[in-house]
């Protein structure tokens, strides 16, 4: 892929990495004369230190050809700009960050995939992280709900229980649904019948309420 990355701060250099890592050809436009030096140094890739809200500077960045531009500077009136602007020249895949929850609608008026807050999504995985070490991930939802991957231990409750009868019995919560299960490699849609195993990985549905019942049901823990 083409991809045109704007703003080489911390999420910025953090997204050059795995781009540049992937093989893909990757734009990289900063303002900042010394982080732009920084970042020509250590990637094989096209930097430019230049106002990225100019259409000559996407221009230089070749923006016609790009299969996505990426927007992760710190100023959401930039980013806008940016997604304006390769919106008129018709890239298929914009992509930003958004710090202030007031211009998400400006944002999804444009068509962007939209990354909320990342200093809240930071703060949202240190706070489960603590707060329940069973859950080795986690993705908030809408409407208070969370997918949760939870690792099953050998003294949890449903250890060695079916999903159906769990259910019945209650020892799965209300609330709580079971979308995948990871057995050694092999990934699985779980069924009625199917049984929870020490050692799996399970996604789990859950809404908020029913969260912390979740967590125990699968790994003991309170």
């Amino acid at each position: 892929m083409y991809i045109v990355i704007v703003g080489a701060g911390s999420i910025g250099s953090n997204l050059i990495d795995l781009a540049v890592a992937d093989g893909n050809d990757v734009v990289v436009i900063e303002d900042d004369e010394e982080r732009a030096n920084e970042i020509a140094s250590e990637h094989d890739c096209l930097v430019l230190n230049a106002d990225a809200t100019t259409n000559s500077t996407l221009k230089d960045a070749e923006i016609g050809r790009a299969d996505a531009v990426i927007t992760t500077t710190n100023v959401d009136a930039v980013n806008i700009m940016v997604m304006l602007l390769a919106q008129e020249h018709d890239v298929a895949n914009l992509v930003s960050v958004v710090h202030d929850p007031e211009n998400l609608p400006v944002f999804e008026k444009i068509g962007v995939t939209l990354i909320e807050n990342p200093q809240r999504l930071i703060a949202d995985y240190l706070y489960h992280s603590v707060r329940y070490p069973g859950v080795s991930d986690f993705i908030d939802l809408e409407d208070d709900t969370e997918l949760v991957e939870l690792t099953v231990t050998e003294d949890a409750p449903m250890s060695g229980k079916r999903l159906r009868a769990a259910t019945e019995s209650g020892q799965l919560p209300d609330g709580c649904l079971v979308v995948a299960l990871k057995r050694g490699s092999e990934i699985r849609p779980p069924k009625g019948d199917t049984s929870i195993r020490a050692g799996d990985q399970v996604t789990v549905f859950t809404d908020d309420v029913s969260l912390v019942d979740a967590v125990a049901a699968f790994t003991g823990e309170h």
